[in-house]
């Protein structure tokens, strides 16, 4: 029997992490021992309908404008997401409320006997797989009306692809876990494409041709009803017809800044019309409420004044673009100072070569994760792409002091290239404790 919140911890722990070393192909995740342990909790996951997100980026915004949409409706709401910032605790919520110490360390020692009758045949399980059985038994218990569910890694084959939703959403597709996924964007639309469900309806961004295509094969293959959400409204694919917004999506209205979350709040206000459509009371004033008042930190987040301080978690060469032009849209005189750390499987040239050009000085770095590549091993990436000085620091914190030093009063700090860097970042400022 489990006592305290560090032994919640510890046990959660006790299983392979995943996160920390990455599976070599996606057929590594076992769906069959997930949906296992499911069973043997009496599939928690059948008392409530839910919505899975995947997508290489905007994904996380995308849930979080959803889950704010359908509480502003008055459901009750389950989120789960991956990875945390700080504490383990945020990958499990209701109502955007954490799950507590104590509601953890009671959950597990409810379910760890059962979860000991597994198979062992099935093979051992992972931090992830228990991480996601935990808050799918946890929202049944506590009787969620709504779940949304983030994709950890690709789709087809991640813990949370158990499920059986009632909406499944697309969210931007770009280059990112390359040696797991695949090469191409075909390949990996067809991970991502792998929550498509038979016959449950789906509704993606606007893609790359490459992935849309991929998108609409395994739709028509599933016989699902394919949606795609763009500018001008929500269309659907077979018909043609669109179906206008409840209201002009534009970045002023939103709770999150910068104009690339507009596809993520356009994909959200699309699948909080289909789930209206599906029965949901969601008006369109809790979507309006639910777009301008979303919160979802580390995404082009302001962190401190003097010198001006944004964190983002771009992990990627697409999401370093798009990080770049919101830099240059807010901030266009302000000299940049870049803090950039990153993990070491990431597309790291792709990344480099979208920022480094447009920073007035750079300063290496990486966070305590086991993934992250070393800051010397970083800035000689940078040095043969960029003349200008690169500075190598050891910790998030010691970047920072030095990023402080060397900016001006009208300059701006930007720390990225990691969500794990990013997170660190806020906790040298205060803004949170870690675990």
């Amino acid at each position: 029997m489990l006592q305290t919140y560090q032994d919640a911890l510890d046990w959660i722990y006790s299983f392979l992490d995943s996160e920390k070393k990455l599976p070599k192909n996606p057929t590594e995740f076992n769906l069959p021992r997930v949906k296992a342990m499911l069973a043997l909790l009496d599939n928690p996951q059948l008392r409530y309908p839910a919505v899975i997100v995947a997508g290489t980026k905007g994904k996380g915004s995308t849930c979080a404008f959803l889950e704010s949409i359908a509480r502003h409706s008055g459901l009750k709401v389950g989120f789960f997401s991956s990875p945390h910032l700080h504490s383990y605790r945020e990958r499990i919520q209701i109502n955007r409320e954490p799950i507590s110490q104590t509601q953890l360390v009671e959950l597990i020692n409810h379910v760890q006997p059962l979860l000991e009758q597994l198979d062992p045949e099935l093979g051992s399980a992972t931090t992830y797989e228990i991480g996601v059985v935990l808050g799918l038994y946890y929202f049944a218990a506590q009787a969620i009306e709504l779940a949304v569910l983030e994709i950890g890694l690709g789709g087809r084959y991640d813990a949370i692809n158990s499920v059986d939703p009632v909406l499944s959403v697309i969210a931007s597709i770009s280059y990112d876990h390359t040696a797991i996924l695949g090469d191409t964007l075909a390949k990996i639309a067809y991970e991502k494409a792998g929550i498509i469900k038979q016959h449950v309806p789906v509704i993606s961004t606007v893609q790359q041709a490459e992935a849309a295509e991929v998108i609409g094969r395994i739709a028509t293959e599933q016989a699902a009803p394919l949606f795609i959400a763009g500018m001008a409204g929500l269309q659907e694919q077979a018909s043609g017809v669109i179906a206008e917004y409840p209201l002009v999506i534009v970045p002023d209205q939103l709770g999150l800044k910068g104009d690339f979350q507009m596809q993520n709040a356009q994909l959200a206000a699309s699948a909080a019309m289909l789930l209206r459509e599906l029965g949901f009371p969601i008006s369109d004033d809790a979507i309006r409420q639910g777009l301008a008042t979303t919160q979802w930190p580390a995404r082009f987040e302001q962190i401190a004044n003097n010198p001006l301080t944004i964190v983002d978690g771009a992990h990627n060469g697409d999401s370093a673009r798009v990080l770049l032009q919101a830099l240059k849209q807010y901030y266009p005189k302000r000299p940049l100072t870049l803090v950039l750390g990153t993990s070491s499987d990431k597309d790291i040239q792709a990344i480099i070569q979208q920022l480094s050009t447009a920073a007035t000085q750079i300063i290496t770095t990486c966070s305590r994760h086991p993934r992250a590549l070393a800051p010397e091993r970083l800035a000689e990436m940078i040095q043969p792409t960029d003349a200008r000085p690169v500075h190598q620091t050891t910790s998030v914190a010691e970047a920072l002091t030095l990023a402080q030093q060397l900016t001006t009063v009208d300059g701006l700090i930007c720390v990225t290239g990691s969500l794990f860097v990013a997170a660190e970042a806020r906790e040298v400022y205060g803004l949170a404790q870690p675990d």
